[in-house]
């Protein structure tokens, strides 16, 4: 007797072996199988296959939930796949549709491939192309060769194209474009979420519309609320004006932009740039603001102005014509340019009158001379140096050597430029001057005088001559006879260390 045989235990599994498995096989079948729901005629022809079967007219096939017609097919019963000519059409469910001219379809693996004429709709959503393959078990289709998707008023074309239909989202590669009445789009790579409408860029990006221009390398744009947050060489150009900014969010039905890092706001109209690392913009209220290593760089004529502040605003002058502005920099503020340099708290330049006003203790350097006050105005005319107003404890301040110095004090002065030099200061109320004589270049004496109002001459920014006005009080003095406590004015102070010589020193506080 054989070993079988000897162990009934061993036979009876044997047997529920051999029942099991045909079964598990014929479930495997019935989930795979396709049935012919209908055709006009059918044949066998085992010149393409064995068992294969010829259906002619009216085809109608069935797979799972998935209907698939057509006017002639050829299906393969040993691999579960179908070949379908003719007015294709597969429908999935009360929402995807899908037909074409040709069909070859894996039962098995459920992958169709759809080619030439191909038309997928699914909800709102068409896709035209000439080649899909829709694999039904990822819910994936996908066209390699060019394709046209549209979405109530968008279209997209791309070179290809992956459309997931579980989560209605759109991966498109390869000359990507979206077309829409507001505005166009084009992308490297583009994600497209069908249900928010929103698309994600991998690449570089532009978004253009009448009013607008946005250029990325990466981020999303909202095409149901116009908003957008972009990335990587991002720039966006409204209105004359040039955002940038390693990340860019911009709301355009607002008309506000938020920018952070490397920030730069080009106003070409106004030859005006703002530089800084965090930066937020208003189209309606035309206002910008810059903080974070804020930067302002003006070009003017052959001269360029750097003014630097821990925060920079421009804003629309309300009381003026639409397009006349106000530049407002606070606090820690530093003006660098070759031919006047300023220290002060805060500054408010109005375009309108081309005023520039300086206040918290402002300095300012004009060549060899320091100019101190509690306010000072600066007018410009023709984008050149034109008046110098200086009021409350106004003072000039040259140096003479290492350790004397021409000095005029006075309760307001102002100062008169002739091609960006300073040439004339007039002096009024409570003057004062201590002014060292020479001989040869050599310094023999100093003067110091009381005067109400006087009047200073400078060449080439050095003083030549004082005129007194009203009955001057003076002394003159020998050098070697100068009293040393007589050698500073009241409220003296020199600065030159805080002064900036490039503009790179307008970041150094102090």
């Amino acid at each position: 007797m054989n070993r079988v045989g000897r162990h009934p235990v061993l036979q009876c599994c044997l047997l529920a072996a051999l029942f099991l498995v045909p079964r598990t096989f014929l479930l495997s079948q019935k989930v795979t199988r396709i049935e012919i729901m209908n055709a006009e005629l059918t044949a066998f022809d085992q010149k393409i296959g064995r068992d294969a079967r010829k259906l002619l007219g009216n085809v109608q096939l069935k797979h799972e939930d998935v209907l698939m017609s057509c006017d002639s097919a050829y299906f393969y019963p040993a691999t579960g796949s179908v070949d379908a000519f003719s007015n294709i059409r597969v429908i999935q469910g009360d929402t995807l549709t899908l037909t074409g001219d040709l069909l070859h379809y894996h039962g098995n693996t459920k992958l169709a491939e759809v080619r030439d004429n191909v038309k997928l709709v699914n909800k709102d959503i068409t896709l035209l192309t000439d080649y899909l393959n829709y694999d039904r078990t990822s819910q994936l289709a996908y066209y390699l060769g060019g394709g046209i998707l549209t979405q109530e008023e968008n279209r997209l074309t791309s070179g290809k194209g992956y459309f997931y239909l579980d989560t209605e989202i759109f991966i498109f590669k390869d000359s990507v474009i979206i077309t829409n009445p507001d505005y166009t789009i084009y992308s490297d790579t583009l994600r497209y979420d069908t249900r928010t409408e929103i698309s994600y860029f991998y690449g570089p990006t532009e978004i253009i519309n009448e009013e607008r221009y946005i250029y990325c390398e990466n981020g999303w744009y909202d095409t149901q609320q116009d908003i957008s947050l972009v990335t990587d060489h991002a720039y966006l150009v409204e209105a004359g004006r040039t955002l940038k900014g390693d990340t860019l969010y911009y709301e355009a039905e607002q008309g506000f932009g938020r920018a952070r890092s490397n920030v730069e706001l080009i106003d070409t109209t106004e030859n005006m740039i703002l530089k800084g690392n965090f930066g937020l913009y208003y189209r309606e209220k035309d206002f910008a603001m810059i903080t974070d290593s804020a930067l302002m760089i003006q070009v003017e004529g052959t001269d360029t102005m750097f003014v630097h502040a821990d925060t920079l605003r421009s804003l629309q002058n309300p009381e003026t014509e639409e397009g006349s502005r106000i530049l407002k920099a606070y606090y820690r503020v530093k003006i660098f340019r070759p031919d006047i340099q300023v220290m002060c708290d805060s500054l408010e330049y109005v375009e309108a009158d081309s005023v520039f006003k300086f206040f918290g203790e402002p300095v300012l350097w004009s060549e060899e001379n320091q100019l101190t006050a509690t306010h000072i105005s600066v007018v410009m005319k023709d984008q050149q140096l034109y008046r110098m107003y200086l009021t409350g404890t106004a003072m000039v301040i040259s140096r003479k050597d290492s350790t004397k110095f021409d000095q005029m004090r006075g309760k307001e002065m102002t100062g008169y430029f002739t091609d960006n030099k300073l040439t004339t200061i007039d002096v009024t109320g409570n003057g004062q001057t201590i002014y060292y004589a020479e001989d040869r270049g050599i310094i023999v004496g100093a003067n110091k005088t009381f005067c109400s109002d006087l009047v200073i001459y400078l060449r080439n920014n050095k003083i030549v001559r004082v005129n007194y006005m009203k009955k001057p009080d003076g002394t003159y003095y020998p050098l070697e006879m100068f009293p040393a406590e007589e050698a500073l004015l009241a409220d003296f102070k020199w600065v030159e260390q805080w002064r900036p010589l490039t503009y790179m020193d307008v970041f150094r506080w102090k």
